[in-house]
């Protein structure tokens, strides 16, 4: 474009009005490299400071762009302004060398070809024609189970025939669902390297394999982009124990299996059933004889645990045996589990019943026996304590009581029981008598004896002191038996 071609509508494209751009002094800020552009504040556009040569400014980047800032004052605004530049076909192509010499044959056939060597456009006059192209058709990965998140799984390319902008791949993960949860939430892809990364742990035994589809894309205008199928497979690890099916191991109640005093070599006392839920070689399971009451009467078998006898039994052995059998897989490392047999040698039920009544119960009594006495020890000791504490609280109560009665300056204020008669003698009744009953057996009348009234002591208190006076009042009065027995008289 030549110097003072119009770029664009900056007030508009800004939303000011032209105003603004003069009352802030709107100016542009940049520098030498980008210094192509001129503000007209006055009318608000942008125009061409200088002749923009693409190839000079940009040489082969795409897209080719500069930027830089407008300012305004009263109050302070900026405004960042990016202008992209448009290539255009003005430049023809070009041969690097002005002389090409060639060296022909006379033999040379008809129609032979020879290389003059590649032309150069400084244009970018590349069209966005070809899109990304995976290098497979479809990708296959595998990780782990019990994998750490984060960790890269597989990776995927793509290239695009196109130059610059439109030759650059992003990738894309595309929407989609792994029973029913988004594949977002199993995987990640990074937008420039193509690295899968596991964005949770995998379980093999929940999930053994799933696929996806990655897009790639590349940066043309309009793009064009391709799809690959990515599949990953979960690797099983060893990571769960062999389960014992049978024979069940409860704590209520004991199974025995029965065997016959007259059970030949090769008896089939058992089998114990177990299984892996891991796969291949993880869940080939193996079974051993780990302890037994007697070795030399029985054998498991190694690969289907199969309890059988060695020998003839015979009335020697005893009732109850005991084997403990090991199943182990054949994983790195092996897992296993154990299980007990429990075996009754005996010919009928109420004989083993009495044998085995110590099995069930021995175990259970023992623990129940130790756990009462733990509790009856936390008991004890928590009443022992609690004893004491109180003991001490009292102790300390009383000790703090006393120490404040003494400490008191307060008056004594005495307390007069209801049998005293007050000092002044204006009450009605001045002394307290007492009153001894005499009930005959042989009649319904009484007699009754009018003792002498009790002596007793007055209190007096001073109102304007707390010293007491103490007056004894003499009886004068005598009182002679009455053998009435219809009445008592009192006499003063």
């Amino acid at each position: 474009m030549d110097k003072g071609s119009l770029i664009g509508d900056v007030a508009k494209d800004l939303g000011l009005d032209t105003r603004r751009l003069k009352s802030g002094r709107a100016r542009i800020v940049t520098d030498d490299s980008s210094d192509c552009a001129e503000l007209i504040a006055d009318k608000g556009i942008l125009r061409v400071k200088k002749r923009i040569d693409r190839e000079a400014l940009c040489g082969q980047t795409s897209p080719c762009s500069f930027s830089f800032e407008m300012v305004l004052e009263n109050p302070m605004e900026l405004f960042s302004i990016t202008i992209e530049i448009l290539d255009i076909n003005d430049n023809a192509p070009t041969f690097q060398k002005k002389e090409i010499t060639l060296d022909i044959s006379e033999s040379a056939v008809l129609g032979a070809r020879f290389i003059l060597g590649s032309a150069v456009d400084a244009d970018v006059t590349d069209v966005n024609d070809n899109p990304p192209i995976f290098d497979k058709s479809r990708y296959t990965s595998q990780v782990a189970e019990n994998n750490s998140p984060g960790v890269s799984v597989g990776s995927i390319q793509a290239r695009d025939a196109d130059w610059n902008q439109n030759a650059r791949v992003s990738y894309i993960l595309e929407e989609g669902t792994v029973n029913g949860v988004p594949v977002s939430s199993y995987v990640s892809v990074n937008s420039e390297s193509g690295v899968i990364h596991a964005v949770r742990s995998f379980d093999y035994e929940q999930i053994k394999d799933f696929q996806f589809r990655v897009k790639a894309q590349d940066g043309g205008s309009p793009p064009l982009s391709s799809n690959v199928t990515v599949k990953i497979f979960i690797q099983d690890k060893n990571d769960n124990a062999p389960q014992i099916l049978y024979p069940v191991q409860t704590g209520v109640s004991l199974v025995a299996e029965m065997v016959p005093r007259s059970a030949d070599v090769g008896y089939l006392v058992t089998k114990v059933v177990a299984v892996d839920v891991d796969s291949g070689q993880n869940a080939w399971l193996s079974y051993k004889l780990l302890k037994a009451t007697d070795r030399a009467l029985f054998e498991v078998g190694l690969q289907n645990g199969e309890i059988r006898t060695l020998r003839q039994v015979t009335d020697k052995d005893a009732v109850k045996q005991r084997l403990t059998v090991v199943v182990e897989d054949n994983g790195q490392p092996s897992r296993s589990a154990t299980v007990n047999v429990n075996v009754a040698v005996a010919d009928s039920f109420p004989e083993v019943l009495s044998e085995f009544t110590d099995f069930t119960h021995d175990k259970d009594y023992n623990d129940n026996l130790t756990f009462y006495l733990v509790l009856a020890l936390a008991v004890v000791s928590f009443l022992f304590v609690s004893s004491l504490v109180v003991i001490i609280s009292v102790k300390v109560y009383r000790w703090r009581q006393s120490r404040s009665f003494y400490q008191s300056n307060l008056p004594v204020i005495p307390y007069y029981p209801p049998r005293y008669a007050d000092a002044g003698g204006t009450g009605t009744l001045q002394h307290v008598y007492n009153y001894e009953v005499c009930m005959t057996t042989d009649s319904r009348k009484s007699d009754c004896k009018f003792l002498r009234p009790c002596s007793q002591s007055v209190l007096m208190v001073d109102p304007s002191s707390t010293d007491t006076m103490q007056r004894v009042q003499k009886e004068h009065d005598l009182l002679e038996d009455s053998d009435s027995s219809a009445e008592v008289r009192p006499m003063f």
